[in-house]
């Protein structure tokens, strides 16, 4: 089938409808929405030719920048911290034990060689951040587990990563150091980290500090310094993915100016990446290739489920405070995704012997997987009593939008018990004359600020205010603790703004 650009253009935009629409069969039907992505594209590939693996690599590596950075966004550092320490177990030590239990299955089950064994292993040993973003996203699971999974998905890449090339290149040069390839994954680990931590702060200052002309440019800003972090951390030789996760939680558990235009923008560019990479990983897989080896991967998807990553799970979280049941679910909640099948595209591009068997059985036993695990979390989740208060969205959003410069913005605060504000009246509130308290959220409820609206703990507050005074009106919602007080706060708060101006 030849293609022009008009008819390239519209099967385009056709793949994002029937994406979108898709998402809507799979919420009822309580399937992940990433099968049906899947399955499109496979159904595609019978009238379209693809198998173009090194492109299929460079969109997937594009698209997990995007939707790392989205669920980087959405992740609280208060209930990240928590759980740092059995997040991370997972993502190392878990991923090393799955590697080497299925990789061993993997070597007799398919007839590879214990290198090419053991690269099986590593290539489907992660569980994959687009997948448990997408499936656990909406589900009203105990945010404990939650984070634990999103953070062990968001951080456990590196590892995969690292093991993948580390066995190709043992395969292609079996002469080479395992010590310099265990030295290289510190690097990657360490320098994944640091420049996260750097390019995070630096970014929210960045985002705060320019005045951009429009908006709308505050979230493609964010997004092209989320690339920017990958690219550079890479070809330092660290860990970019590692890198722009940790960088997305710094941004998005600080202070932020247009804040809710960048979340929402990234959203939603989240979900078109997701749908565009699953249609495009399902266009590289042939049906008949797949059914070629179904017993096979049939055969180490219920191994990987039942025996590898279970095994994984339960020596890695063994000292930690989680209890059995919380185990359990953890290990069934390792889903596979869009990062085994770029990962399967490593071996392919490496020209191994046995390197489309291998993709085959990865595509598989990630289509295996999410449809298995993901369609039965919540169902788990009921019977081992782990489901969490009904998950609510809040269907309202304030922000000040403006097709010119401006230094004002709209500050969003929560009212927290013991506050200095908790229970006071608007009017009794030394507010700068400069700043106005514009809507109060309560109960899922706009309230229209009057004089005499009392404010209670656990109240959402939107106050307009210019952007100079930021930190100065923050201090009135301190809790605990008086700081500064209201009369200090609008002293300080004119004379940043005048110096400012200066």
């Amino acid at each position: 089938m030849e293609f022009t650009v008009d008819s390239t253009i519209l099967l385009f935009s056709t793949l994002l409808i029937v994406g979108v629409i898709t998402t809507k069969f799979s919420s009822r039907l309580g399937v992940p929405s990433l099968v049906f992505f899947i399955l499109v594209g496979m159904v595609l590939s019978k009238f379209l030719y693809y198998d173009n693996a090194y492109l299929t690599q460079l969109f997937g590596i594009l698209a997990l920048i995007v939707i790392l950075f989205e669920g980087g966004l959405q992740t609280k550092w208060t209930d990240m911290k928590r759980v740092l320490v059995p997040s991370t177990t997972l993502a190392t030590v878990g991923v090393l034990l799955t590697t080497v239990i299925i990789g061993a299955l993997a070597k007799y089950i398919l007839g590879l060689t214990w290198l090419e064994g053991m690269l099986f292993g590593a290539i489907v040993g992660s569980t994959d951040a687009a997948a448990i973003f997408a499936v656990l996203g909406n589900k009203n699971i105990r945010p404990k587990l939650t984070v634990t999974l999103e953070a062990e998905s968001g951080t456990n890449d590196p590892m995969a990563i690292f093991l993948t090339v580390a066995f190709i290149e043992l395969i292609q040069n079996p002469a080479a150091s395992f010590t310099t390839l265990t030295l290289g994954f510190v690097w990657q680990m360490g320098l994944g980290l640091v420049m996260g931590i750097v390019a995070g702060k630096a970014s929210t200052w960045i985002i705060n500090k320019i005045n951009l002309d429009s908006s709308g440019l505050y979230p493609v800003l964010s997004m092209a310094l989320a690339v920017l972090t990958y690219s550079g951390t890479a070809m330092l030789h660290g860990s970019g993915l590692l890198a722009v996760y940790v960088m997305a939680v710094l941004i998005g558990n600080s202070d932020l100016t247009y804040r809710h235009s960048i979340f929402r923008f990234n959203e939603g560019f989240a979900w078109m990446m997701q749908i565009l990479m699953f249609i495009l990983l399902g266009l590289l897989a042939f049906p008949h290739q797949l059914f070629s080896v179904m017993w096979q991967g049939l055969g180490l998807s219920v191994l990987l489920m039942f025996v590898a990553r279970p095994i994984g799970v339960f020596i890695s979280m063994m000292f930690s405070k989680f209890t059995k049941k919380e185990v359990t679910f953890i290990a069934w909640a390792g889903l596979r995704g869009a990062v085994p099948i770029v990962l399967a595209t490593y071996p392919l591009l490496a020209g191994l012997e046995n390197s489309q068997l291998i993709f085959n059985v990865v595509f598989f036993v990630v289509l295996t997987s999410a449809l298995v695990q993901g369609s039965t979390i919540s169902l788990l989740a009921e019977k081992l009593g782990l489901s969490g208060d009904k998950k609510t969205t809040v269907p309202h959003t304030l922000e000040l939008v403006s097709i010119g410069k401006t230094n004002s913005e709209i500050l969003e605060i929560d009212i927290e018990p013991n506050s200095m504000v908790d229970g006071k009246e608007v009017m009794s509130i030394n507010l700068p004359e400069e700043a106005l308290i514009t809507a109060i959220v309560r109960d899922e409820k706009i309230i229209t600020p009057k004089g005499q609206t009392v404010m209670e703990s656990g109240d959402i507050v939107y106050i307009l205010i210019p952007k100079c005074m930021r930190e100065q009106i923050k201090q009135l919602f301190i809790t605990n603790e008086e700081i500064l007080t209201e009369e200090e706060i609008g002293s300080d708060s004119k004379k940043n703004c005048k110096t400012e101006k200066e």
